[in-house]
């Protein structure tokens, strides 16, 4: 029975909402229009404003790992197809191979082990 005054009053607030906006657009069709896309343009900048500080850290990092992917990828594709048509054999020599390894170089995982109860045991005879 509480939850029936806060339907009342929620859908009060509602119908009178409407019947505002119902009158402002019918007294004022122009002003109406240009107050709602003032709004909404207000909203956009706030909306942007705030994604752009706010979800800074976790997808500039993801976004910033793929590109680096993207560019080792980008250079291992450009020098195996530089590879093949100047020298048109599938065997490198000896100097491109310690060049091939000179260039690759691996980044740093950045993997964390997380310590679990190893040391505690199950209780298996719980039928």
């Amino acid at each position: 029975m509480k939850n029936r005054t806060s339907v009342f009053v929620v859908g009060g607030l509602i119908i009178l909402a409407l019947l505002g906006i119902y009158g402002s657009f019918t007294a004022n069709p122009a002003g109406f229009i240009q107050r709602i896309a003032v709004i909404a343009l207000i909203g956009l900048i706030i909306y942007f404003v705030v994604r752009k500080f706010s979800n800074s850290s976790p997808q500039k990092k993801e976004q910033r790992a793929f590109l680096k992917a993207a560019k080792q990828s980008k250079k291992r594709l450009q020098l195996k197809g530089g590879d093949a048509s100047v020298k048109g054999s599938a065997h490198g020599t000896l100097t491109s191979l310690k060049k091939s390894s000179k260039t690759k170089k691996k980044s740093p995982a950045h993997l964390t082990v997380i310590d679990g109860k190893k040391s505690k045991k199950k209780n298996r005879a719980s039928f």
